[in-house]
C-alpha cells in the first residue's frame, strides 16, 4: 500500500529501531560513547537513535561527540546538540586530545564520501580518513575500550564486475591504486589495515562496516548522490534527468534498517572482522529514475546517453549473508517507502 504523507514521521522510524533493537539496550546502560563524524548523514541517525532510547529507557547515556565545527552542528540538529546526554568538543579528526574519563564504546564515523573533497583535494581526503583513523584507535588503545566500531566503505572493493551480482566480504578485487578517483577507496582500505593492525598489536576490538549506498532522512540532496538529485527534482515537479546512459547498479538500504544493523554491529560484531551493510536487491540507475518519478514526481523521466564519468559506472551492490546469517539481521523497508520517506522529511507535502 502506498503511504500518504500524514502516515509517517521520523518518530516512528524511531520507535521501529528501539523495537528492533531490544535486546541491546541493557548494555548500554551507562555507557560513555565516543563519536566522531556525529553531525554528518550517518551520525546524526545514530544519536536520534541513542538520544530516543536514552529518553525513553533513562539509560544514562552520555556521547562525546568530536566535530570541527560545534556551531554549524547546532544550528543543522539543535536539539541533538543541545541534548542534556550529549557533549560536543571541537577538534579535527587527525590530532584532537585525549578527552578524560574512559569510553565503552567508540563509533568512528568520520568522513563523508564526498566526490568534491576527492576531486579537488585527494590529499585531505586521505590524510582525514588515514591519519583520522589511527588518531581514533589510538585513543581506544589508550582508553582500553571494549567496543569500537568503524564505518567504511563498499568502495574499497573498486569496480565490481559486472557479471558479479552481489560482492562478498572475501572478494580480493580492489581499486587501482594509481588512479587519484579512488583516494576516497584506498583511503578506506589503508583505514581497515590500521584496525586490523591495532587489533592484533594492541587489542583494540575493533568491528568494520563497509557501507554501501543508502536512503533515508539526512540525506543531503543536490550533491552528487543521483538518487538525492532525483528526489529533490520530483519534489520541486522537475522531470528526473540522467545524464549517462542509466545502466549502472546500485542498492538502497533505508537508514532505519541501517542503524539496527549498526547498533548490533557496534554490541555483537565480531572484532577484526568486516560486514557488508547495504541492500542486495540491485537497481539500475535508469530503473531509479522511473521508481522515484512514479513516487514522488508525475512520472517524467530522461535518459540522456552522455558518456559515463563516474568513479563507478557499473555494480555496487553487496552480498550481506555474513550479517544476516551471523546476527539476524534483515531488510525490512522497500525502496519505495524509502523515497517516499527521504522525500517527506525534506519537506514534501505530497502529490497535487
Amino acid at each position: 500500500m502506498t503511504q500518504t504523507p500524514s502516515d509517517w514521521t521520523l518518530s516512528d522510524d524511531l520507535d521501529t529501531i528501539l523495537s528492533q533493537t531490544a535486546g541491546l539496550w541493557p548494555q548500554f546502560r551507562q555507557a560513555r560513547i565516543f563519536m566522531t563524524g556525529g553531525s554528518g548523514f550517518i551520525g546524526c541517525w545514530l544519536l536520534e537513535v541513542l538520544r530516543h532510547a536514552d529518553q525513553h529507557m533513562q539509560l544514562g547515556l552520555q556521547v562525546l561527540i568530536l566535530t570541527r565545527d560545534p556551531q554549524a552542528f547546532a544550528r543543522k540538529a539543535p536539539h541533538l546538540a543541545n541534548y542534556a546526554g550529549f557533549s560536543v568538543v571541537q577538534g579535527e579528526v587527525q590530532d584532537f586530545i585525549s578527552p578524560e574519563g574512559q569510553f565503552s564504546h567508540i563509533i568512528h564515523a568520520a568522513t563523508d564520501a564526498s566526490a568534491a573533497l576527492n576531486e579537488q583535494n585527494p590529499l585531505k581526503m586521505f590524510d582525514t580518513i588515514v591519519a583520522g583513523t589511527r588518531r581514533v584507535l589510538a585513543l581506544a588503545a589508550e582508553k582500553q575500550t571494549r567496543r569500537v566500531l568503524f564505518l567504511s566503505s563498499g568502495a574499497v572493493y573498486g569496480q565490481q564486475p559486472w557479471d558479479m551480482l552481489n560482492v562478498p566480504e572475501t572478494s580480493l578485487i580492489g581499486p587501482s591504486s594509481t588512479d587519484p578517483r579512488n583516494t576516497y577507496a584506498e583511503a578506506k582500505r589503508a583505514a581497515e589495515m590500521l584496525c586490523a593492525i591495532y587489533h592484533k598489536q594492541f587489542g583494540v576490538p575493533t568491528t568494520i562496516a563497509r557501507i554501501f549506498t543508502l536512503l533515508g532522512p539526512y540525506l543531503a540532496l543536490g550533491i552528487h548522490f543521483a538518487a538525492g538529485n532525483f528526489i529533490r527534482n520530483a519534489m520541486d515537479g522537475k522531470p528526473i534527468i540522467v545524464n549517462g546512459n542509466g545502466l549502472p547498479c546500485r542498492s538502497y538500504l533505508y537508514t532505519s534498517d541501517l542503524i539496527v544493523w549498526l547498533l548490533h554491529l557496534l554490541q555483537q560484531g565480531e572484532a577484526g572482522q568486516t560486514y557488508n551493510v547495504g541492500s542486495e536487491h540491485s537497481v539500475s540507475i535508469a530503473e531509479l529514475a522511473a521508481r522515484v518519478a512514479g513516487v514522488i514526481g508525475q512520472g517524467e523521466y530522461q535518459i540522456l546517453g552522455a558518456p559515463d564519468t563516474g568513479w563507478n559506472p557499473g555494480r555496487y551492490v553487496p552480498d550481506t549473508q555474513k550479517i544476516k546469517t551471523g546476527l539476524g539481521m534483515k531488510e525490512t523497508v522497500t525502496l519505495d517507502q524509502a523515497i517516499l520517506r527521504t522525500a517527506l522529511w525534506n519537506g514534501w507535502k505530497g502529490k497535487s
